[in-house]
């Protein structure tokens, strides 16, 4: 399809730069087959069924945004995938002048070697530590990756907890599980009490999310690939939740793109553990996700086209016109969309 037909115009003054207050007081529009009605994600607990299975990416999110030098010529790194322990590919600005074997100097005691270059800005960085220093260097020196379009000047201390699901555990991500920032205690409890299941699966999402589509056909459009886990016990109970009658709802479009990643032509999931590029655009035939909970997404974007792609563009474009008229606030600390998959014929 050609990438302008998920075009639309969205006001600067709609993209939310902080996240509602309780975070379970935003909005969230559902869209069924019985039409379109303006809830709160408050409301979630009433509107799934008891046997549902509810799937939460439980990646957290680490400060990936680091600002050094090369000699005198200052360089702005975002990690986006790990290699391994001491080793990730980062998106650089500028790059054109990185060549294998710079240093770039983060702060006095810590650095990183560049052992490759690729295209696009990304090169391919070597830390001076690994593992767990790594990560508690990042902590020090690092900054929270904000998507660019959250524009209020440099991440603060509290993007550190809003930018943060509370069910966070295995730490990778350089974007957050954006559909998960909804969600607190109470609401987790409401579920429970609902009789909704609750599993957990880890994709660690990468900055690749935050690049735009500059291909005029989706066909071109080559995914940035991602790293997920799924354990065969989750597995294991999602698919059984799924043979009980309940519907498997994806906590936001990474849940979804790993669980479609892992699951068969006869819809079975699998346990995985490796890396997943999946496009999903319309036309793609939904193994497993019945219900999707999500974000309101840009134009252009590989996220739009998912949500068109699991509901449809027609409908999708006409939700997100209503949400533009009625002030809902859009991407990462904004409003909810709770998508019922249609039904078959």
């Amino acid at each position: 399809m050609k990438v302008d037909d998920f075009d639309f115009p969205l006001p600067r003054e709609l993209i939310a730069l902080r996240p509602a207050e309780p975070r379970g007081a935003a909005r969230m529009l559902h869209v069924s087959d019985d039409g379109m009605a303006d809830r709160k994600v408050s409301d979630l607990a009433c509107l799934l069924r008891p046997g549902d299975v509810m799937v939460f990416n439980d990646t957290r999110v680490i400060p990936a945004r680091l600002v050094g030098r090369r000699g005198l010529a200052g360089v702005e790194v975002t990690l986006h995938q790990r290699l391994g322990p001491d080793r990730w590919k980062v998106f650089a600005r500028p790059a054109k002048k990185l060549r294998p074997g710079d240093r770039i100097d983060f702060a006095p005691s810590f650095s990183a070697e560049v052992v490759d270059k690729g295209e696009a800005g990304e090169v391919t960085l070597c830390f001076d530590r690994a593992g767990e220093a790594l990560l508690a260097a990042l902590e020090t020196f690092g900054r929270v990756p904000l998507p660019p379009y959250i524009r209020k000047g440099e991440a603060d201390e509290r993007d550190r907890a809003d930018y943060q699901t509370v069910f966070a555990r295995h730490a990778g991500a350089v974007a957050a599980p954006t559909a998960g920032l909804h969600f607190t205690p109470e609401l987790l409890a409401a579920l429970d009490a609902r009789g909704v299941q609750r599993v957990t699966v880890t994709l660690h999402v990468g900055a690749g999310t935050f690049l735009p589509v500059k291909v005029d056909d989706t066909r071109d459009h080559r995914m940035h690939s991602e790293i997920g886990h799924i354990s065969g016990d989750d597995a294991a109970a999602i698919n059984a939740a799924r043979r009980r009658g309940g519907r498997v709802v994806a906590v936001g479009t990474t849940a979804l793109r790993l669980l479609e990643s892992a699951t068969d032509p006869l819809g079975t999931l699998h346990p995985f553990d490796a890396a997943t590029d999946i496009f999903i655009t319309p036309g793609y035939g939904f193994r497993l996700v019945d219900v999707l909970l999500t974000n309101f997404h840009l134009p252009r974007s590989t996220l739009f086209m998912l949500v068109a792609a699991f509901r449809g563009l027609e409908r999708m474009q006409t939700a997100y016109a209503h949400a533009k008229a009625a002030g809902y606030r859009f991407y990462s600390y904004g409003d909810a969309c709770l998508l019922e998959r249609s039904s078959p014929p």
